[in-house]
């Protein structure tokens, strides 16, 4: 379970996640500080991938297709915007 409403305290910006994608190994911290949060333009660095999912905010992204703590990431500083 993840809470749908994450927010980065670096950016500012709102965590975006897309179910069933993960994110291209040439993504770069510009790629989405240029495109975040045109979702047309960040499809050009989505992989389908079923049971995956993509999370990105304008300064940090993660793919995740197992069961993983984003609390224990210690570079990422993604918080609950709104419960």
């Amino acid at each position: 379970r993840t809470c749908d409403q994450l927010r980065c305290t670096a950016c500012d910006f709102r965590v975006s996640l897309f179910n069933d994608y993960v994110w291209d190994q040439s993504c770069d911290y510009l790629f989405f500080r240029n495109n975040m949060p045109e979702v047309s333009k960040l499809r050009a660095k989505m992989i389908k991938k079923k049971g995956a999912r993509a999370y990105a905010c304008q300064c940090s992204w993660r793919s995740i297709d197992e069961l993983t703590d984003l609390q224990t990431e210690q570079q990422l500083r993604w918080v609950c915007g709104k419960h």
